[in-house]
């Protein structure tokens, strides 16, 4: 397990992207086939990487990492049940992205994650798990959230300009890509507030991370943006292109804040 690296299910994941495309513009479903091989191989090693590393979530890179397998996940489930549709084109590349971004930030170093699991001992044991895994399940909420949009707006594009049925991309019917947008914001939000509520109490627990804190504010600032957001969605009557773009503009958000890293002290 050792020897497995980010660089190995991160070429998986792209092997088995290029093997959509290629399915795509071949239509052979042979390649299909290949690239859930694909997927499934870096799902292993992804599996077994996490396993044996167990990167701390408090760092970039291990978040990417998270939130990645997550979606690896939700690729091969969505590819198999919706095995006709282009599935693995918009979700591949996210989690590829996600990949790509953990690898540029690199992991951490051994100092600052014996720092940082010296400072949690001190914290409440329950409120730390609580708080990661809801602020994860809630990044995965808005993951899928942005990519039903991204394949809202294109779908809607093809019928407005009339695209000739079976040509192109094959996506879910609008009505059903608006639902799973809807889905996903109604999981995400309830769940980002669980978490912000959990975070909350960590810090007041807590001497290295405080309410000036990038990210800390950075999620107040994406739960300003989700609760208008609902609001405009429910309370306005808001559908289509509208709570599309909302989406993308709120995944962005979510973005800088998972890019922002917590301060730890004595790490420079």
């Amino acid at each position: 397990m050792n020897r497995i690296t980010i660089v190995c299910f991160l070429a998986s994941y792209g092997l088995a992207f290029a093997l959509e495309l290629l399915q795509f513009w071949s239509g052979r479903a042979s390649l299909r086939f290949l690239a859930w091989l694909a997927a499934a191989a870096g799902l292993l090693a992804h599996t077994l990487y996490l396993y044996s590393r167990v990167p701390p979530l408090i760092w970039q890179f291990s978040w990417m990492l998270f939130v990645a397998w997550v979606l690896a996940v939700f690729y091969l489930c969505g590819a198999i049940h919706y095995r006709r549709l282009n599935w693995g084109i918009f979700v591949l590349p996210l989690i590829v992205g996600l990949l790509g971004l953990g690898l540029l930030f690199g992991q951490p170093p051994e100092t600052a994650r014996g720092l940082w699991q010296e400072d949690l001992h001190e914290l409440h044991q329950l409120w730390r798990p609580v708080h990661v895994v809801l602020i994860l399940l809630a990044t995965v909420g808005v993951c899928v959230g942005f990519l039903a949009s991204l394949m809202y707006l294109i779908q809607a594009h093809r019928l407005r300009t009339k695209a000739p049925p079976g040509q192109g991309l094959k996506l879910l019917s609008l009505e059903r890509l608006e639902a799973m947008n809807r889905r996903a914001l109604l999981l995400a939000f309830p769940l980002l507030t669980a978490g912000m509520i959990a975070g909350m109490v960590l810090i007041a627990r807590s001497e290295s991370v405080g309410w000036t804190d990038p990210r800390v504010l950075g999620t107040m600032v994406l739960w300003i943006v989700f609760a208008l957001l609902l609001f405009l969605r429910f309370a306005q009557h808001l559908r289509g292109r509208q709570v599309a773009f909302l989406t993308i503009v709120a995944f962005l958000l979510l973005l800088v804040c998972v890019v922002l890293a917590h301060p730890i002290p004595g790490v420079e």
